[in-house]
């Protein structure tokens, strides 16, 4: 069963600036239908990862992908990687990934500090692919590296960094009481002016102040 559309709605943020239609609409929800998601999707939002910018273009991320429909051992294998709370919903995503990333330059094997931005980056870039496409996206950072691992004979040299759900938005009603609560809540973000700051640390600079 699809989710109500106000839940849409509710869901869409209120900006205080005018930014493109896909930043108000992408959100991370945990309630995912029970629908394949095409093989050509999510070669395009992989594809919007590999064209993100990195550090030396050193393009440090990695991604296992198993789809429910597609690769049913592989989907098993990421969902046993990640925590058991993010498991309980997890299970319901049609597609799980997980993300890595290289810690160090390929050229010179020196520390790449920029690596988990780069990654970052990467998985902001297939997310909003996804929105794109009408398909929602929920990063999480409860997995279990050590299983991931072992699993998937990660090299030393890559760190396992976050699980991602992907699918078409589902109904919360098979979700826990608490969590249909979070699934219904309105978006809200912090102020430009509790992040962005001027030439005193914690103290907003007038570049976002009214004009």
């Amino acid at each position: 069963m699809e989710a109500p559309t106000a839940l849409d709605d509710r869901k869409t943020a209120t900006p205080d600036h005018e930014i493109l239609d896909i930043f108000t609409t992408r959100w991370s929800p945990r309630a995912f239908a029970d629908r394949r998601v095409e093989p050509e999707k999510l070669r395009r939002m992989l594809e919007a990862a590999r064209w993100t910018m990195s550090s030396y273009n050193e393009q440090p991320w990695r991604y296992v992908v198993g789809s429910r429909h597609d690769d049913p051992e592989t989907y098993e294998a990421v969902l046993n990687a990640l925590a058991d709370a993010n498991q309980s919903w997890a299970k319901n995503a049609p597609v799980l990934m997980m993300a890595f990333y290289k810690k160090t330059f390929s050229n010179n094997d020196r520390s790449n500090r920029a690596a988990p931005h780069d990654l970052g980056a990467a998985s902001a870039a297939l997310t909003f692919q996804a929105t794109a496409m009408d398909l929602y996206v929920h990063q999480m950072a409860g997995i279990e590296k050590e299983v991931a691992r072992e699993t998937f004979d990660v090299p030393e040299d890559f760190e396992p960094m976050t699980g991602l759900a992907v699918g078409y938005l589902g109904n919360p009603e098979q979700l826990s009481e608490q969590m249909q609560e979070a699934e219904r809540s309105p978006r809200s973000r912090k102020s430009l002016s509790d992040f962005v700051f001027g030439a005193n640390w914690d103290t907003s600079t007038s570049i976002v102040g009214d004009d």
